[in-house]
């Protein structure tokens, strides 16, 4: 918009200022972002050239600020309409650290070339499980990364309403690695209606840009975080962008193989129900998991902060924590559910769990969970297990549901993953005991730190 026609009423919330060159000149080559919280005004200094953290996250972190001043939350999620063979409709939202499904939660489950899914791969035995669904349930997209949680949008009806924060998506394709894998974004991104911008993608100029082409970081090594930026205007079956409502609200993790050998936390079944109480503290610990894409320089579990948007804020952890309990306070006929990807016990499953929770989920509806269909999970934190599973006709085996049940893993593996999951909360939830945390917030941590059970976080909301 030119000078000329800019009014006297403009005023601006949100200026980013892009300067590079002072990356190399003032701060030894690293990417640096500085926000500067004005009262009328949020001021973002770029000094790098990548838009992540610079450009979308940047803005991201001023909306953060806002619904901190005005009580109102910028949540980390994608969510998706998922309609079945039955026209049924879920609404599903996916929090979780960087590489816990996001994106995947809205694609289609990859099939192998005859048309089956592998459901995993046993990395003991080799045996393999595969599971034929001939139709899987239709996905309309609503958000891929931000959804606004606006108090204006909320209709007082026990469920949360969210909308689509942006006006285009930073897909990351790290996964894509091959033609074939992804057949519906390849498509849209090899012949887009309009031009795309491609980010870590090995093109020359003039041709035509393939999403699993990545580039190199150092020979033979692909860097970890190629991306296409992708107008939500040309997303196919797209929900318009405005407020639904959420009936599941899903948090992911990545999760490590685990055996008795070597156990780890992977001890998470393919789903878990969660208490609004245990969901609320997922939230606050929000771990990366195993083999995350976005952190290079470590192995070990660490989180990434409260909400999963942490690393974009620029408050404090506290505010967020008490707005998040509000938030889940506010709408407890949303229900919670835990759900890994990459293993499960020592099954290798990638995302395939993920996929086939959200298709068995949409097909029964609204329904709550029977008492007779969980069972309380031998690790609290994981709050319940399934006692059984059946997709149109086909029976997920016991030992996807319970780890413990694997006899790679067992109680005593198990156990032992049971116990680096539990000093993880601990130290993540201590910081969070201050005079500014909420009575019940505090009330819900000591519950964890003094090894509270199932039932415990269920009496929290009597609702649950």
């Amino acid at each position: 918009v030119s000078s000329e026609e800019i009014g006297e009423s403009f005023s601006p919330k949100v200026i980013i200022y892009v300067a590079p060159p002072f990356r190399q000149t003032h701060f030894d080559d690293k990417q640096i972002v500085v926000h500067n919280r004005l009262d009328e005004i949020h001021e973002i200094f770029s000094y790098n050239l990548y838009p992540g953290p610079s450009a979308k996250k940047g803005v991201y972190g001023a909306l953060i600020r806002q619904g901190e001043e005005e009580g109102w939350v910028t949540a980390h999620c994608s969510a998706v309409q998922v309609v079945t063979p039955y026209d049924n409709v879920v609404t599903f939202m996916h929090e979780g650290a960087s590489g816990s499904g996001k994106s995947e939660m809205l694609e289609q489950p990859h099939r192998l070339p005859d048309g089956r899914m592998l459901k995993g791969h046993n990395i003991i035995t080799g045996e393999k499980r595969y599971v034929e669904i001939q139709r899987t349930c239709d996905l309309h997209p609503i958000c891929d990364d931000m959804a606004l949680c606006h108090s204006d949008i909320q209709q007082d009806n026990g469920k949360l309403w969210l909308m689509d924060a942006e006006d285009a998506w930073f897909v990351r394709v790290d996964h894509i690695n091959e033609y074939g894998v992804d057949p519906e974004l390849e498509k849209l991104t090899a012949v887009p209606s309009k031009p795309l911008l491609f980010l870590n993608i090995d093109a020359v100029s003039g041709s035509r840009a393939l999403i699993w082409e990545h580039i190199e970081d150092s020979p033979g090594i692909t860097c970890p975080n190629p991306r296409v930026i992708i107008p939500r205007s040309i997303i196919p079956y797209i929900v318009a962008r405005e407020p639904v409502n959420i009936d599941i609200r899903s948090m992911g993790i990545r999760t490590p193989p685990c055996t008795r050998e070597k156990p780890t936390y992977g001890i998470i079944g393919m789903a878990h129900i969660l208490p609004p109480a245990l969901a609320w503290l997922w939230r606050l610990v929000v771990p990366r998991g195993f083999s995350n894409p976005s952190i290079v320089d470590t192995e070990s579990m660490s989180s990434e902060g409260v909400g999963s948007y942490w690393p974009f804020s620029t408050g404090k952890k506290i505010e967020q924590a008490n707005l998040l309990l509000r938030q889940i306070e506010q709408t407890e006929r949303t229900q919670y559910i835990l759900i890994p990807n990459q293993h499960i016990g020592a099954w290798k499953t990638g995302f395939m769990s993920q996929w086939l929770v959200r298709d068995y989920l949409a097909r029964r509806g609204n329904a709550r969970f029977k008492e007779q269909q969980i069972v309380a999970a031998r690790c609290a934190l994981l709050g319940y297990a399934l006692s059984s599973m059946r997709i149109e006709g086909t029976g997920v085996s016991h030992w996807f549901l319970k780890v413990n049940t694997q006899p790679e893993v067992g109680n005593e593996g198990y156990d032992q993953g049971a116990k680096i999951l539990q000093a993880y909360f601990h130290e993540h939830l201590k910081p969070f005991l201050s005079s500014s945390l909420s009575p019940l917030g505090r009330e819900i941590i000591e519950c964890c730190l003094n090894n509270g059970n199932v039932e415990d976080y269920k009496g929290f909301f009597t609702k649950s």
